[in-house]
């Protein structure tokens, strides 16, 4: 029989279902249960704040809106106290007794099922559970056995009575008069801990709680008598309230980087979300692609508490070199990972941030170029992956930069405007060429049509630029072409810029046509492993290259898909040479001296192994150097006899 004055409860049905699950299961991250009180505290502290804002009068105002957690190790009790809004005895029967959900069947299955909702049965996370039912406050019962919560309301008659609840989650509660500790306002918390949850009675642990998920509630948090919460949460402040220097700092304690950042960008907005956000962009160079793939995102918030770190919603994958934090009214502080992910709110933030830092960097592009310049060589890896993004692909392919032919040194760059600008009045083509390096870009044989011509060609060092660039296809209604698809007549209509060279004399009728068998004679040596040798009509000072026969594919993109294919064979292609070069000139009075001439099958095979080496194809330089060999001690020996020495 209940003692006088005490009144005993049961539990509705579906927090006796919830208890059994909290209580009876091994639940991941039990640490969550603080987050929870605190929020709840958070709430009742700022619901308080609302009304005397309102101009209401609530008992001992001169209390200050404080959070107070005090431990017990040798009682093994740990408890949390605010000065907020406090309950009557009725609210604390209803509050805490009941779930604000309906008692539906698919409601218990759903929460049954929620069990094992990890991978192979793993157990399921604490925050999952709770943030699926709203059942936060329940959460402190994975770590105790036994809970009072002692309250009296703020706006109530001055002798209002503390009124207690009291469970050991078992299916019961009552509540009472309290005889006890009690508050002047507000609720007391006291959780009763289990034998297996001692190390939330140790300060260090609750003080590493309180930095991971609620550093930035608005109020103070005090852990016996030590603040905790010394970070003030400056993306809620107008940013004319927040200098540079709390900037930096704030950035270091986020991201742990020593180094300041080289920008920020303080958002807030109201429209079509309301959300405030402060994104860093790092001085340092992106590591998502040196063993990090999954370590990026944004920090998520729900009114100053923590609901996901590294929350990938937030931002398109080209915007992963962004490190900071959002915080939305929004969204619920109870939110469940599944959920998160199908939030039409996220949807709609990230849209926002896309659109804010696109518009940033633009600016940036536009203000500052050694600034963008030098974001480009940290972060441009990434930002180039947005060609992906069909809605922006535009605005992204604006912000690309390339090195180029017209620019004095490989760290200088280019926008695609800026080409467009440099460009004779007829062109309408970027034309690109695929290297390892500036260098390896310079000495491509197919340069040397572009160089007679002085057409300016953008050079592309990353696997993946060739990607970007098809996959872009126009901007500005200007197309992208590799050199080496280009057609000699494509070119006819632009005049020479650069001389010829040391001139070299004309064939004559009949030379030419001992060159048109020597082509002949060499495709015989060659064999199957070319399709056409022919004379080039791009080549200016190299002796020969190798063409694609469609000129569809680069060699850079056939290498890539080559290797995707797990294909190491050699591609079949046409073997151009160029007609005036000495060396071309030189196999042809051999070729007309003694067409079968040893000398003659040496040179060819060669030749064709430089344009192999060139492309990035010679899979034997051994042979390579058999041959080079080879031929280097004939050259010596003529030339010694030349010389006579």
């Amino acid at each position: 029989m209940a003692e006088e004055g005490k009144v005993q409860r049961e539990f509705q049905a579906e927090v006796r279902k919830v208890l059994h699950i909290l209580t009876h299961s091994l639940y991941s991250n039990r640490e969550i249960f603080l987050r929870e009180l605190i929020s709840n505290a958070s709430d009742a502290l700022d619901k308080l704040r609302f009304r005397v804002n309102k101009g209401e009068q609530p008992r001992l105002p001169e209390l200050p809106l404080e959070i107070r957690i005090t431990l017990d190790k040798e009682a093994k009790t740990l408890t949390i106290a605010d000065t907020g809004l406090g309950m009557t005895a009725e609210e604390l029967a209803e509050n805490l007794g009941t779930i604000a959900k309906s008692g539906s069947e698919q409601f218990l299955a759903d929460l049954a099922g929620a069990q094992t909702s990890g991978e192979d049965g793993a157990v399921a996370d604490a925050a999952n559970i709770i943030g699926r039912f709203g059942v936060g406050f329940y959460s402190v019962f994975m770590i105790a056995d036994k809970v009072e919560v002692t309250s009296r309301p703020a706006f109530a008659d001055e002798g209002v009575a503390a009124h207690v609840w009291t469970s050991d989650g078992l299916g019961t509660f009552t509540v009472e008069e309290s005889t006890g500790e009690k508050p002047e306002r507000g609720t007391i918390i006291k959780a009763y801990l289990k034998t297996d949850a001692g190390e939330y009675a140790d300060k260090y642990r609750i003080e590493e709680i309180i930095r991971t998920h609620s550093a930035f509630i608005p109020f103070p948090i005090f852990v016996d008598g030590d603040q905790a919460n010394t970070q003030a949460a400056i993306w809620r402040e107008p940013k004319s309230a927040v200098s540079q220097e709390q900037y930096n700092n704030f950035y270091k304690a986020l991201t742990y980087d020593r180094t300041d950042p080289l920008d920020e960008q303080h958002i807030s907005v109201d429209v079509p979300v309301q959300f405030t956000a402060l994104l860093y962009t790092p001085a340092t160079e992106s590591e998502i692609y040196a063993g990090k793939r999954d370590h990026w995102g944004l920090d998520l918030y729900a009114r100053r508490v923590l609901i996901q770190h590294d929350n990938k919603e937030l931002l398109p994958e080209y915007l992963s070199f962004l490190k900071g934090v959002v915080d939305t009214e929004d969204l619920p502080l109870n939110i469940s990972r599944e959920t998160l992910q199908e939030n039409v709110i996220l949807q709609k933030i990230n849209q926002v941030i896309t659109k804010q830092t696109l518009g940033y960097l633009e600016k940036m592009a536009g203000e500052d170029a050694d600034k963008y310049n030098t974001f480009w060589h940290l972060h441009g890896k990434i930002l180039k992956l947005g060609y992906t993004d069909y809605i922006n692909r535009d605005r992204v392919a604006g912000l690309l930069r390339f090195n180029s032919s017209a620019l004095p040194e490989a760290k200088d760059l280019t926008s695609l405007q800026g080409y467009m600008d440099r460009a004779p009045a007829d062109q309408k083509t970027f034309w690109f060429a695929t290297a390892p390096n500036r260098e390896a870009a310079k000495m491509n044989p197919h340069m040397e049509i572009f160089r007679k011509k002085g057409i300016e060609v953008l050079f592309l060092f990353e696997p993946v630029d060739e990607f970007v660039v098809e996959g872009i296809g126009t901007y500005k209604e200007w197309t992208f072409k590799s050199i080496e698809s280009v057609k000699p007549d494509e070119l006819d209509k632009f005049a020479d810029t650069e001389s010829a060279g040391e001139a070299v004399s004309q064939l004559s009728d009949e030379d030419k046509g001992a060159f048109e068998e020597l082509l002949k004679r060499m495709k015989e040596i060659l064999g199957d492993k070319v399709t056409e040798v022919r004379v080039s009509q791009r080549l200016a000072d190299s002796p020969a290259l190798l063409v694609s026969p469609d000129g569809a594919m680069s060699s850079s993109m056939e290498k890539l898909f080559k290797i995707m294919q797990k294909d190491d064979s050699i591609p079949v292609k046409v073997l151009e040479v160029n007609r005036e070069n000495p060396l071309l000139r030189n196999m042809l009075a051999i070729f007309k001296a003694d067409n079968t001439d040893p000398a003659l099958e040496s040179m060819t095979r060669a030749l064709f192994d430089s344009c192999l080496l060139m492309d990035g194809y010679l899979k034997d330089p051994q042979s390579f150097a058999l041959q080079l060999n080879g031929l280097l001690t004939n050259a010596s020996a003529w030339y010694k006899e030349v010389k006579k020495i």
